[in-house]
């Protein structure tokens, strides 16, 4: 009978555990840009850019069918005017997932503020790029 308790509680802690993890791994959305045939979609844990370090992911998505397409190289870099002096530049780290058309990445930001993103592609579904405006709080 312990035995049979000990399962059953190991099962349910696992059960639990996992729970967790789908719940942490929720992406939502930070802003949705549509450029041409092409839908980008940034996410993050949070749902916004924060002082710091930032996850995020990147997602390509056809504007007509709606599925992942592959863009082959993308860079993503941001900047934000300084009144009088040069403009502060971030670039991410990004590599792409196991799914065609999402890339994971990283960015840091010293400060708040908002920030002109700039995201570029070249690959199997042409060349391309967006620009939008993100704040970091």
């Amino acid at each position: 009978m312990k035995r049979f308790m000990g399962i059953v509680v190991g099962i349910f802690l696992l059960t639990c555990g996992l729970v967790a993890y789908a719940w942490s791994a929720e992406l939502k959305t930070i802003q949705t840009q549509k450029a041409k045939d092409v839908v980008i979609t940034l996410l993050s844990e949070s749902g916004q850019w924060s002082q710091g370090k930032n996850s995020f992911v990147l997602e390509f998505t056809s504007a007509k069918t709606k599925e992942p397409i592959d863009v082959g190289k993308v860079t993503l870099n941001t900047s934000m005017p300084m009144p009088g002096m040069s403009p502060m530049i971030a670039g991410a780290t990004l590599s792409p997932d196991n799914v065609p058309g999402r890339y994971v990445g990283t960015i840091g930001f010293p400060d708040s503020g908002a920030r002109q993103v700039t995201v570029t592609w070249d690959g199997p579904a042409g060349k391309g790029s967006s620009r939008f405006s993100i704040p970091v709080r």
